[in-house]
């Protein structure tokens, strides 16, 4: 087993970009990951795009990233509202804001969905992220649902039980709107936690577990 680092220059912010298809997407696919980089850097730009939301997951997307980005140094937080279940149909819109995505910002590490995932509108979010940022670290981070499209990750960040409980914290507090859903829960978030841990053999017992098909150190 290697491991790596976030490795960046002296004097230079770590820039990350994520990008979610859903509200909440972000949060339950690398918020332990985004929490424990910030608690171990002190210059991090941010970068947080959710591209479909509408009514009150507007503000909760919003009061959820920035409860989850209070320690970074500098963050934009942007919400788009293409519309949810149609990414696909709306291709060439989501296509240009990715455009225009590319001439603000070059990010050191870039989180987006995973490629094999089941739902049309992250698939089309993982596609154009590897459309538009062809020489980036890319970690696509996976989503538990229905689907059963939940596969084998090839590239793990170990968490701390105390950053795992924020993550389901703050996702909980969040999310009032997802309440009623029978996945939407402490128990199952902390579940897939503590599988990718025992896959990885993490000595802190919880991971997030992200596909990565290109890394270059």
């Amino acid at each position: 087993m290697i491991k790596l680092d976030f490795a960046i220059k002296t004097g230079s912010p770590l820039k990350i970009l994520c990008l979610g298809a859903h509200s909440d997407d972000i949060e339950i696919g690398c918020g332990g990951t985004i929490l424990r980089l910030l608690s171990e850097y002190d210059d991090v730009e941010v970068r947080w795009v959710v591209f479909g939301s509408s009514g009150q997951r507007d503000n909760e997307a919003v009061e959820s990233a920035n409860k989850f980005l209070e320690a970074a140094h500098k963050k934009a937080i942007i919400v788009k509202n293409f519309k949810d279940g149609f990414f696909p149909y709306n291709g060439a819109e989501i296509k240009k804001y990715f455009e225009e995505l590319k001439k603000s910002i070059s990010p050191d590490v870039i989180f987006t969905h995973y490629q094999y995932d089941l739902h049309q509108d992250h698939r089309l979010i993982s596609e154009l992220t590897w459309n538009t940022y062809r020489d980036h670290l890319i970690l696509e981070y996976e989503i538990m649902k229905y689907d059963s499209d939940l596969g084998n990750p090839n590239f793990f960040v170990t968490l701390d039980q105390s950053i795992c409980r924020r993550k389901i914290e703050l996702i909980l507090a969040s999310f009032k709107s997802q309440a009623q859903h029978q996945w939407f829960s402490e128990d199952a978030f902390l579940a897939l936690l503590r599988l990718r841990g025992v896959q990885i053999n993490s000595p802190e017992n919880y991971a997030e577990g992200f596909y990565c098909r290109k890394v270059r150190v």
